[in-house]
């Protein structure tokens, strides 16, 4: 009795388990739907584009897209504009709320709790409160309209509060005992921190990297706000205006876009198991 009740609980966990997976998998199938829609459609001439009903495949295969578009987006000069900025903004905004988090998990001083709680409560600032403050403060008050330096210099205060809270709930977990057997052995704080800690919350720090990434390769509006002339263009502003430049020749446009996020596919698919794993273990203790 008791082996036909294990085998029915069995055969009930395979069964849930398989629906788990289905559903997982038409979920995911959606979520990539308008990556591949985008992307065959690039490969699609304009007529075929236009018919009805659409093809889920394209017939024929028209690669010649691609290079019209490089014709007419300039896609490298894009490239190089956009990682300018997120190249310095990730490394300051992550090592700076590194720095931040260190600050919160592991030093005391006075008016801790206070300035913890104030900086909690600007995540639930919205940010058009204080975007026209700042955007008077970068360019009238230090003079540095149609630069990148309004982009860049607010991530040496870590990107935004959430990134330090994240990684100091992920020092949180790991126990004080191990900085004070460092410093016994005659570590200093900034040697515990990079040789010790660092390491030990290597998935919080992939994810800061990676939500900062995502959050600059997003940010249509403050870049079109403080960038004005078409040579500094980045991704972001260039794709507002590419119906423009090409007129209604949609595939080679829907080539331009492929393109544009095919750098964040790939990078999200090197770092997504730690991202992941990053999520998943944000606030839990050891």
């Amino acid at each position: 009795m008791a082996g036909k009740t294990m085998g029915n609980k069995r055969k009930k966990e395979k069964l849930m388990n398989l629906v788990a997976t289905l559903l997982v998998f038409i979920i995911a199938m959606l979520v990539l739907l308008p990556i591949w829609w985008i992307f065959r459609s690039s490969l699609m001439s304009t007529g075929t584009l236009n018919q009805y009903p659409p093809s889920f495949i394209p017939r024929e295969w028209l690669w010649s897209n691609y290079s019209k578009a490089l014709e007419t987006f300039k896609y490298w000069k894009y490239f190089k504009n956009t990682f300018s900025i997120i190249v310095p903004a990730v490394t300051f905004g992550t090592i700076s709320a590194i720095f931040c988090g260190y600050a919160f998990a592991r030093l005391n001083f006075k008016g801790k709790k206070l300035i913890f709680n104030v900086c909690v409560g600007t995540i639930l600032l919205p940010g058009m409160v204080t975007l026209l403050p700042l955007y008077v403060f970068w360019t009238k008050g230090l003079g540095l309209g149609d630069t990148y330096w309004p982009l860049i210099l607010p991530f040496l205060t870590g990107g935004g509060f959430f990134n330090i809270f994240l990684i100091r709930q992920f020092l949180m977990t790991i126990p004080k005992d191990l900085d004070e057997a460092a410093s016994i052995d005659g570590a200093g704080r900034m040697r515990i921190l990079w040789t010790i800690l660092v390491p030990s919350i290597k998935p919080a720090v992939i994810v800061v990297g990676m939500m900062l990434f995502i959050q600059i390769w997003n940010d249509l509006l403050q870049q079109i706000i403080y960038i004005n002339s078409m040579d500094k263009f980045t991704f972001a502003i260039a794709l507002t205006n590419f119906t423009g430049s090409f007129g209604t020749n949609w595939p080679v446009a829907l080539a331009a876009t492929f393109m544009t996020i095919l750098p964040g596919i790939i990078i999200y698919m090197f770092g997504q198991k730690s991202f992941v794993e990053g999520i998943v273990l944000t606030g839990m203790k050891n």
